[in-house]
């Protein structure tokens, strides 16, 4: 697993309570966390994928946006994931999720992390196949 940036103590010890291998990749400049077979609900075509997310310079008080998956979601019942596109990470093809923090819940510098944007992807996740 590749260690080419250093992430935070807490992000760390998050990933290793996870128990799935995780890499930090530094790809043409950016900065990405992968989490290999990250759990999936039922409702989708697949029941887990990589996930990459982007970590930008200024991380922490810059915040983690959206989120990217490996292979493709698509969902059981063939409607299709709105505000979606392909995004090259790392030599994978990933779908971008154009997914992001609102008002009622701005990312917090200091208290917001990898463990809390990991909240947010799965609310997305179940959200979508209920729409």
């Amino acid at each position: 697993m590749r260690r080419d940036f250093q992430l935070r103590e807490v992000d760390r010890d998050y990933l290793e309570r996870l128990g799935k291998p995780w890499e930090a990749v530094r790809d043409q400049g950016i900065d990405w966390l992968l989490i290999h077979g990250w759990p999936i609900p039922a409702g989708y075509q697949v029941g887990a994928a990589k996930v990459a997310l982007q970590i930008p310079g200024g991380y922490p008080d810059a915040q983690i946006d959206m989120v990217y998956f490996d292979p493709p979601l698509g969902r059981h019942d063939g409607r299709g994931i709105v505000q979606t596109s392909p995004q090259d990470i790392a030599g994978g093809s990933f779908q971008r999720w154009s997914r992001h923090r609102t008002g009622e819940n701005p990312w917090v510098a200091g208290e917001d992390g990898v463990e809390t944007h990991m909240i947010l992807v799965d609310l997305w996740l179940q959200a979508e196949v209920r729409r």
